[in-house]
Order: C-alpha cells, then sequence, then structure tokens
C-alpha cells in the first residue's frame, strides 16, 4: 500500500477533499481584510487628506481595514460545508475500496507464485523420476534384456520433463514480476515470498459463507456502498445549499480608514511691485465712478518652506469608519440559481440509481463468487481422486514394466497422466482457495493468507 501509486493519488484526491471541507468550514467566519498604498503623485490630483484638487506633487499614504460577514443565508452555507465534509468521507471510503481491491489483486498474484512453485516442484520430481527410469532401463539394454528402443523412448521423455520443469520454473518467475508490478517494486530489485502450502491457508467454512447473508454484511462493511451513502448524503446537502441560494442573503460589513499626504513648498517674502485695476468701481461722491485699484505683490527672497501636517495628525483627521447592512435579493439571473437546484436534484437521482446499480452488481457478483467456490471445491475434491487413481495406475504399471508385462510407451503414458493429474490437482486446490477468499472479501473479513 505504501508503494502503489494508485493509492497515493487517491490519498491526494482525498487530501483536496479535505482542503475544501475546512475552507467551507472556515467561511462561516468574518473575513478581514487590510490594504495599504503608497505612492507619489504628480500634475492636478486629488489630495487624500484634504479631497481638494491640487496642482502640485506630494507623497500619500492611504491605510484601509474591512470585514465582513453573512448574517443569515437560508443555511446555504452550512449545508454547502455538510457537503464537503461527506464529500471528504467518500474520498476516504474510495481510497479504502482501492486498497481493497489492491489488495484482492495482490493476494490473487502471491497465490499464483505459489501454484506457480507446487507445479515447479511437480514438474522435477517427474524429471527425477523419468531420470531414475532411464538409469535402470540403460542396463537392462546394455544386458540385452531389453531392446535399445526402450532407452530411446525414455530418453525422449526426460527430455520432455526437463522442457516442462524449465517452462515451470520460468513461469516462477514469471509470476513474481507480475506480484512486484502490483506492489510497485522496481523488476531489478531481488524479491522473494515466504513459501507454504495451500493447506495452510485458512479458509472459512462454506456453511458460514451463504450469498444472502454475505451480501448483508457486503452492504454494511464494503467501503463502496459506504461511498455511496456518503456521495449521497453530500448530494443532499448541496440540494439544500443550492434551495437557499434562491433567497436574499442578510451581510454585515465594516471599514476602517485612513489618509496621510505630505508635501513640501516653499515659502517666498510678498514685495509690492504696484497696482492694477480690480474690476470694481466706487462712487467719487460727484456723481462719478472711480476705479478701485488691487496691489499686486511679487516674490522676493525665499523666507522658508510650507509642509503638510504630521503624520500622526493627518491619521487622526483623516480617520474614518463604516459599519452597515446589506441585503442581496436573486431577482434574475440568467436562472443559473434555479438550475443549480434542479441540477443537484438530478444528481440525488442519479446516485440513487449508481447505489442501486451497485448493490445489485455486488449481489449478482456475490452469488456468482459462491457458485464458483461450490465447482472450484467439487473440481478440487475430484482431482484428489483422480491423483490416487493414477499413483494407484502407475505404481501397477511400474511392476507390471519392471517384470516385462508393460512396454515403456505404456509406463510413459502412466506417468504422464499421473504427472497432468498432480498438476491439475494443484491448479484446482490453489482456484478453490482464491475462490473463498474472494467470497470472505465479499463478507467483510479482510484477507487472511
Amino acid at each position: 500500500m505504501s508503494n502503489n501509486i494508485s493509492v497515493k493519488q487517491n490519498e491526494i484526491q482525498a487530501k483536496l477533499a479535505a482542503i475544501n471541507y475546512k475552507q467551507s468550514s472556515l467561511s462561516k467566519y468574518p473575513s478581514a481584510n487590510f490594504s495599504n498604498n503608497d505612492g507619489y503623485r504628480f500634475g492636478k490630483s486629488q489630495n487624500p487628506s484634504t479631497g481638494i484638487l491640487e496642482n502640485q506633487n506630494f507623497f500619500s499614504i492611504g491605510l484601509n481595514f474591512q470585514s465582513s460577514v453573512e448574517i443569515f443565508n437560508w443555511y446555504s452555507k452550512r449545508n454547502t460545508t455538510l457537503a464537503y465534509q461527506w464529500e471528504l468521507e467518500a474520498a476516504k471510503a474510495g481510497t479504502e475500496k482501492l486498497k481493497n481491491d489492491i489488495a484482492l489483486t495482490v493476494a490473487n498474484a502471491y497465490l499464483q507464485i505459489l501454484l506457480a512453485r507446487e507445479q515447479q516442484n511437480i514438474a522435477a520430481v517427474q524429471v527425477q523420476q523419468s531420470i531414475a527410469q532411464l538409469g535402470i532401463v540403460q542396463k537392462q539394454v546394455k544386458a540385452g534384456a531389453l531392446p535399445e528402443l526402450n532407452s530411446l523412448e525414455l530418453e525422449a521423455q526426460v527430455a520432455r520433463d526437463s522442457a516442462n520443469y524449465i517452462a515451470a520454473k520460468g513461469n516462477v518467475e514469471q509470476a513474481k514480476f507480475v506480484l512486484k508490478a502490483y506492489m510497485n517494486i522496481d523488476a531489478g530489485q531481488p524479491f522473494d515470498i515466504i513459501d507454504q502450502s495451500a493447506e495452510n491457508i485458512p479458509v472459512e467454512n462454506i456453511a458460514d459463507l451463504q450469498p444472502e447473508s454475505v451480501y448483508e454484511s457486503a452492504l454494511a462493511n464494503l467501503p463502496q456502498q459506504r461511498v455511496n451513502e456518503f456521495k449521497l448524503k453530500a448530494a443532499t446537502a448541496n440540494v439544500k445549499a443550492a434551495k437557499g441560494a434562491l433567497y436574499p442573503t442578510i451581510s454585515g460589513y465594516g471599514s476602517l480608514g485612513t489618509n496621510y499626504g505630505y508635501f513640501r513648498v516653499p515659502a517666498y517674502q510678498q514685495v509690492l511691485s504696484g497696482y492694477i485695476p480690480s474690476g470694481f468701481v466706487i462712487s467719487n461722491g460727484s456723481g462719478g465712478f472711480t476705479d478701485v485699484q488691487r496691489p499686486v505683490f511679487v516674490n522676493g527672497s525665499k523666507s522658508g518652506y510650507i509642509t503638510s501636517e504630521v503624520l500622526g495628525t493627518q491619521f487622526n483627521n483623516n480617520f474614518g469608519q463604516s459599519i452597515g447592512i446589506n441585503i442581496s435579493v436573486p431577482i434574475f439571473n440568467g436562472w443559473s440559481a434555479k438550475a443549480n437546484y434542479e441540477k443537484s436534484k438530478l444528481n440525488i437521482n442519479t446516485l440513487e440509481l449508481q447505489k442501486d446499480l451497485d448493490n445489485k452488481t455486488i449481489k449478482q457478483d456475490i452469488y456468482q463468487a459462491y457458485n464458483a467456490v461450490i465447482v472450484a471445491m467439487e473440481k478440487f475434491n475430484s482431482s484428489r481422486k483422480s491423483v490416487d487413481a493414477a499413483q494407484k495406475s502407475f505404481d501397477f504399471a511400474t511392476k507390471r514394466y519392471n517384470i516385462g508385462m508393460l512396454t515403456t510407451l505404456e509406463l510413459i503414458t502412466d506417468q504422464n497422466n499421473l504427472f497432468t493429474a498432480k498438476l491439475e490437482l494443484v491448479l484446482n486446490q490453489f482456484d478453490y482457495v482464491f475462490k473463498m477468499k474472494v467470497l470472505e472479501f465479499y463478507k467483510g473479513q479482510g484477507l487472511k493468507l
């Protein structure tokens, strides 16, 4: 499980679901944002401290803090958070399901290695028997008791048995590669398994694995069924959230802000240079009018600088606050909110159909697995009888061959029949064990090898 890439991918999806749930959970708390705007302005622009349009250069600082919170939204946000929570549980159950599937696949691959080794052992015994028989016959041929044809026939049998052994040995290594691939182990890395006999692998009593009771256990224990349940709960919460979005939302907001502007311009002494008409006139007392003159000043020597007020004073003078209530009423938005609501209801129907399909599929699989176990058990029992019969036949054939009442070809035929029966026995035995493990797996008992 620690190496499998598919499991790692599913775990990442579960982590993403956890992030979505956490983000949605925290969204019910007020939001808070702080902003700071610093800059240098030139030309004609509004002084942020006085609000007056001025044609001078100055440096400005603006500070602003804003906060908002939804007061009531017909539980839309709460149901959205609940939906994310169930999606998280579904993601966890999905990862568990994947792990179960991989465990079952790895268990099968492990049993295939055991099977291949049993077949290799049988092939090795077959080779040794053929070599021993060939040695006996070669002595008899040299003594003139048997024709050379008998020796040639056994030499051909030894060659065939040796080829079968090499193939069986190659099947063991190939089965290892399959298991290493499922476990994401490097193909070049040394790897082996612990050998054990099929008789030592524990299996349940078939009487305790009746399909109907196994099906009931599967509904209660298998992750896929939990995935469907959690997704249905998430979909139900999403329907409620989508319905809440059809109604008005009440929110509260508030903000704090202040500004500072800095400028520094030179100040000059004003020198009187003369007078010019001001455009106004006054009566001269004799029926006439006299123009009103206005003085004209020009800059003399520089007397200093004019600067803005200090930062603390401006921050205090320009400090402003706001607080209020916002009501958002959906009137017409292209039918998007209503469409989301209708889609969320249809999603429930889809998930209910998927749940029903999965339940029927698992029930069909369980009944098929139970039937497969019965067939495999009967084939296994029949194979044991077949091996017993083939062994007795071979023993009698050997005795008859030793006294010259049986040809070498007939002996080889009996020997091959015994070899085939043994191979079929171990094949049917491991097939029965694996099919029992599948049935135990459906019952929710895990895998015990």
